[in-house]
C-alpha cells in the first residue's frame, strides 16, 4: 500500500468487518457473556473494548489531521471495560454499535488529507507515531482481536481465518 492509499486501508476495514459480523451474529448472548478465565475477557468484552479502541482511535484520528505533535492519554483498556459493564449489554446492541462506529472509522479514513499523513501524536508517554501509522495500525489490532473471537468460537472452526 502506498502511503496516501487511505481509501484502501478503509476498504480493508469494511471488509473486514462486513466479513465478521456474520459469524458474530451466530454466537448467542449467553455464550458472548462467559469469561473463559477470572482475568480473561467475554467475547462481549473483547467487542466492547473494540469500541472503545474506535472511539479512542476517531479522537486521534480527527485531532492529528487538524494538527501535528497531537498529545491524547493513555488508553486504560481494563478499566475501561470493566466501568462499562459490556457483560451486562445485549449481544446485538454491542455489535450494532462496534459495526456503526467502524463504518464511521472508515468514513474517517477515506478523507484524510495526503497533507497530514506525517502528523505526529504521543499517546501517553510514547510516540511520536506519525497519523499515517495510527490509521493503519487500526484494522490490525481489530483483525487481532476479531481472530481470538472467531478462532475459539466452536461452531466457527476456522472460519474467519480462511477468509484473513
Amino acid at each position: 500500500m502506498h502511503i496516501n492509499n487511505m481509501q484502501a486501508v478503509a476498504q480493508h476495514l469494511l471488509d473486514t468487518i462486513n466479513k465478521a459480523l456474520p459469524l458474530l451474529q451466530q454466537i448467542h448472548d449467553a455464550d458472548a457473556s462467559i469469561r473463559p478465565a477470572p482475568n480473561k475477557w467475554s467475547y462481549k468484552e473483547i467487542i466492547g473494548h473494540l469500541i472503545d479502541s474506535a472511539t479512542n482511535n476517531q479522537q486521534k484520528f480527527v485531532r492529528c489531521i487538524q494538527q501535528s505533535g497531537v498529545h491524547m492519554p493513555p488508553y486504560e483498556q481494563d478499566p475501561w471495560v470493566a466501568i462499562q459493564h459490556y457483560n451486562d449489554a445485549g449481544w446485538k446492541d454491542i455489535l450494532n454499535a462496534w459495526y456503526a462506529m467502524n463504518e464511521h472509522i472508515a468514513h474517517i479514513m477515506k478523507h484524510i488529507p495526503q497533507d497530514s499523513l506525517q502528523n505526529e501524536i504521543y499517546i501517553g508517554d510514547k510516540g511520536p507515531y506519525t497519523l499515517d501509522f495510527i490509521v493503519r495500525d487500526y484494522p490490525e489490532h481489530l483483525k487481532h482481536h476479531l481472530k481470538a473471537i472467531l478462532s475459539t468460537a466452536d461452531f466457527l472452526s476456522n472460519e474467519f481465518n480462511m477468509v484473513y
